[in-house]
């Protein structure tokens, strides 16, 4: 069934106030489902190479630089024009469009992805400095899936991207959120993801080349990232989290890293969930994990470049998180210090 679904079957999906369209080759449709010019475009340098008639259509262009989401939206926010941000990049360039969007409403948010974050299927994002915690956060009103670019990073980078993914789809089904859909939806990522990094994958230099194969984690990162907008997240992504805003780790890097330790946390708590995610994957899901970290190329925290004496901050950080609600029982300090040691 997935095999059918991702090599034979594009797809557009109305879903309430958004339009998710699915499909490789869609990027020549963008102009069509954008459906005007003059937009501010977000974006980076890799990302424009793919579009650059998307840059030309603009009314301005901002490329978006390393850092906090909260800070990024921040420097822009007086220099967004137009009703419309079209985000095309990884999930920091998108969330930072949704932290726009949300900062001065009422404006949309057209998502191009470039990697498998499934921020273009989410409300999730931290809100600019200055504005209300309260304030309602935006989800795209269009999301534009061609795996030509969400599955086009490097080897290494789409392992770990893939990691995230995988958080959401192991993750999400544990909240009190969750739904028979959303779990549907949760291990139907993970065997995508399971055939694309599968043992019997041919893969050139740890590489992911052929275009079926990457089909699947375009498609698994669109399921697992609306897992995520449904039901939310817990423990997994708030260590990740952390490590990204107290030790300046990359998030896809730090989800990577901790994947195979917070997966045998999350079974400890639903051991018959943990049992379905091990079918749909095709094996146990720590090993796997442990596997896409090696091809991600960091396999501990201290190889990602970690300052071990940052440990005591961040376990304070995650502590103080309410999401670690999400994933009962909630996480102590106790067993996020022993989840991050067992990391280094």
């Amino acid at each position: 069934m997935a095999e059918q679904l991702v090599l034979e079957r594009a797809f557009r999906w109305l879903d309430g106030e958004r339009l998710i369209a699915f499909g490789r080759g869609l990027l020549a449709d963008a102009g069509e489902l954008i459906g005007e010019d003059g937009y501010t475009l977000l974006t980076t340098a890799r990302a424009a190479d793919s579009a650059p008639w998307l840059a030309a259509r603009a009314g301005v262009v901002h490329d978006v630089p390393d850092g906090r989401v909260d800070e990024l939206a921040a420097a822009l926010r007086d220099q967004i024009e137009g009703e419309l941000i079209v985000a095309l990049g990884g999930g920091r360039v998108i969330d930072t469009a949704k932290a726009l969007a949300a900062a001065d409403a009422p404006r949309r948010v057209a998502a191009i992805p470039t990697t498998l974050s499934g921020a273009e299927m989410t409300n999730v994002h931290m809100h600019a400095v200055g504005v209300p915690g309260d304030t309602p956060r935006v989800r795209p009103a269009i999301v534009i899936n061609d795996p030509a670019l969400c599955a086009s990073q490097p080897p290494a980078a789409l392992a770990q991207s893939a990691a995230n993914a995988l958080g959401h789809a192991a993750e999400g089904p544990l909240t009190p959120l969750q739904s028979t859909v959303t779990t549907l939806a949760a291990l139907e990522a993970a065997q995508l993801i399971g055939q694309a990094f599968g043992p019997n994958v041919t893969l050139d230099e740890y590489g992911v080349d052929d275009e079926p194969i990457r089909d699947k984690l375009a498609l698994a990162a669109l399921l697992a990232g609306y897992v995520l907008g449904s039901t939310w997240y817990g423990l997994h992504h708030v260590m990740a989290q952390t490590l990204r805003r107290c030790a300046g780790l990359g998030h896809a890097e730090a989800n990577a890293i901790m994947l195979p330790h917070t997966l045998a946390a999350l079974a400890r708590r639903n051991p018959a969930f943990s049992m379905r995610l091990a079918a749909s994957l095709g094996e146990e899901p720590t090993g796997f994990a442990a596997r896409l970290s090696a091809l991600g190329g960091a396999t501990t925290l201290r190889e990602a470049g970690f300052d071990e004496q940052a440990l005591d901050a961040c376990v304070e950080q995650a502590a103080a998180r309410p999401e670690l609600a999400m994933t009962p029982p909630a996480a102590d300090r106790e067993e996020l210090r022993s989840l991050y040691e067992m990391a280094l």
